[in-house]
């Protein structure tokens, strides 16, 4: 108060009611909260604006089982309370899980979400200390779920060194026991009804982020963090007060397999394998006459390129992969050549997809992007550090740590399509 009458005197203030405020530099538990969360792992993140989602009209089948499980599972024989969409690399999982997430959230189904991501920049969305907080964060914002983000943060402030525990005590203290309190209070027909995970074979061991480890450390530490989210969402899901349906989405790997396969995750798991009984060369056929259609538009290309013959031979090489689909588009129209000579290259190429080989014909293209390169040698090179390196760099680090000669960066790597 002195600050304001310095000096003064022979004066008088009636009526007077005077506030102090004193300002300790305490964090409030949403702030402690907020430095906890992976932003960008939200599936409606700015990160992820560019993130694969179902092409209108692809992936009807799987997506619709999806919704349907989500919206009425509750009238199965055998409930589930943990959906596992899983398949092999390049078989649109994000995608789908992208394209779900999106249409629950318009309908007010989508509860939380997060997306991992190995390619992505931001460290924290490729570690397990994120996704209890993360989680949390995204309940509390929900108008049907203030209570439990009050107790959320009545956790916090308890014990604001919350973050620093086991994912099962994060989960406990942060999601469960908040539910908990309010059990039978919520109006259940009124809150959303899934929880949405993608990627967790992405996630790296919390170790791999921070030094330097064998590939055979790497790969242990990253299988332990793993089973240990998987551990916390079958936590989540055995308990009667949490009201959500859970979807987990990875790559089939063998110890992500056993968990799903040991008696307690398979009793509440539902499996969706993305395989041919989902129909993906009609998606991938579709998938291709649309975005054909858009560089016919761009270049003014006549409606019978490409021809009919040269789309199944395309959907043929894929063998069920949209990442097959994705890199064609992706080097037909990358600009350096036509189109019409972009494809040609593409379909002369002379290994195609086989039984014992899916992957044949991805092997093939990728193998002819890098000899088109000025120096293939030198963009393997620059690839293999990249993809081998554990932590994340921006890409002026690149430029400093493997260019010998100035402008080497783009010599190497602008031969590779976006």
């Amino acid at each position: 108060m002195g600050s304001y009458f310095n000096q003064a005197s022979n004066f008088k203030i009636e009526n007077a009611d005077f506030q102090s405020n004193t300002y300790t530099g305490t964090k409030s538990a949403l702030e402690h909260l907020k430095e906890h969360i992976s932003t960008g792992a939200a599936f409606n993140s700015d990160e992820r604006c560019d993130a694969p989602k179902c092409h209108p009209e692809t992936r009807l089948a799987v997506q619709g089982e999806i919704m349907s499980w989500i919206a009425a599972g509750d009238a199965d024989t055998e409930p589930k309370r943990i959906l596992w969409l899983t398949g092999p690399a390049g078989t649109g999982k994000t995608a789908i899980a992208g394209t779900v997430a999106e249409t629950c959230s318009k309908a007010s189904l989508l509860a939380a979400s997060f997306f991992f991501s190995s390619f992505s920049g931001s460290a924290d969305r490729r570690s397990k200390r994120f996704v209890v907080p993360t989680l949390a964060y995204q309940l509390r914002k929900h108008q049907g779920l203030a209570a439990v983000g009050r107790g959320i943060l009545s956790a916090i402030d308890h014990d604001p060194a919350v973050f620093t525990a086991r994912l099962s005590d994060q989960l406990e203290d942060l999601v469960l026991k908040p539910f908990r309190e309010v059990h039978g209070q919520l109006d259940t027909s009124s809150i959303p009804k899934v929880i949405i995970i993608d990627g967790i074979d992405e996630c790296e061991g919390t170790n791999v982020l921070s030094r330097t480890m064998t590939e055979e450390e790497a790969r242990a530490a990253s299988e332990r963090d793993q089973l240990e989210i998987l551990n916390i969402l079958l936590q989540a899901a055995s308990d009667p007060s949490f009201p959500f349906r859970i979807i987990a989405v990875s790559r089939p790997e063998r110890h992500l397999s056993t968990f799903f396969d040991s008696t307690s995750a398979c009793a509440t798991t539902l499996k969706i394998f993305l395989d041919n009984s989902y129909d993906p060369d009609s998606d991938i056929t579709l998938f291709l006459q649309s975005r054909f259609a858009e560089i016919r538009r761009r270049y003014r290309l006549p409606p019978s390129w490409p021809s009919e013959e040269d789309i199944r031979t395309l959907v043929s090489n894929a063998s069920g992969q949209f990442i097959y689909a994705e890199t064609v588009i992706r080097f037909v129209e990358d600009g350096s050549k036509l189109p019409q000579a972009q494809l040609n290259r593409v379909l002369n190429l002379r290994t195609g997809a086989s039984i014992t080989d899916p992957y044949e014909a991805l092997d093939a293209l990728y193998t002819h992007i890098l000899e088109g390169c000025p120096d293939p040698k030198s963009t393997a090179k620059w690839i293999r550090q990249i993809a081998n390196h554990n932590t994340e760099h921006p890409a002026h680090f690149w430029r400093l740590y493997l260019e010998s000669n100035r402008g080497e960066m783009e010599y190497v790597l602008g031969c590779i399509p976006p």
